[in-house]
């Protein structure tokens, strides 16, 4: 930016030099920047984000871990969801026994919603189209796992209108 470039037709063709290389830069770092979370992500390391509640990030290793103190709440409300209990029901019960979510918060749907369906929950690891089984350590068995969903996709019951 600070440079000068002369304003003839060798102006023309280093300012789209560099411009040129500026861009190719650019797009090689972030290749560059892709493969190193997509080797990190076999691995099973962690790239980054917010750590599921009922995870640890073991600074070492930089993998997930489970936590000894959350990880029996996930199971909870897995087994609890799957048993026909309402996710309003689970979240005032939370609430109400004064627990809170990974960053403090009381509880709420939306957690609640980004929780049932996290399939690290059953060990799997995903970074853009890479699955890894295993890459993280399981809390709910796969079984709980997929009757909660199942039961999450089952259409409710509409109430009857009042017209």
């Amino acid at each position: 930016a600070k440079e000068h470039i002369s304003d003839g037709p060798e102006g023309i063709i280093l300012e789209s030099m560099l411009e040129g290389y500026a861009e190719f830069y650019s797009a090689e770092l972030s290749e560059k920047i892709h493969r190193g979370q997509k080797e990190n992500a076999l691995k099973g390391k962690n790239n980054g984000g917010g750590i599921p509640l009922g995870y640890l990030l073991d600074k070492q290793t930089q993998k997930l871990v489970v936590d000894p103190e959350t990880a029996p709440l996930v199971v909870e409300i897995f087994e609890r969801y799957s048993e026909g209990a309402t996710v309003r029901s689970i979240i005032e019960d939370f609430n109400s026994r004064g627990l809170t979510t990974k960053r403090g918060k009381p509880f709420n749907t939306n957690s609640f919603n980004a929780l049932l369906k996290n399939r690290k929950y059953i060990g799997e690891y995903s970074y853009q189209d890479v699955v890894i089984p295993g890459g993280v350590p399981a809390i709910v068995r796969s079984s709980a796992w997929r009757k909660t969903n199942a039961h999450r996709r089952t259409p409710k019951p509409k109430k009857a209108s009042s017209c």
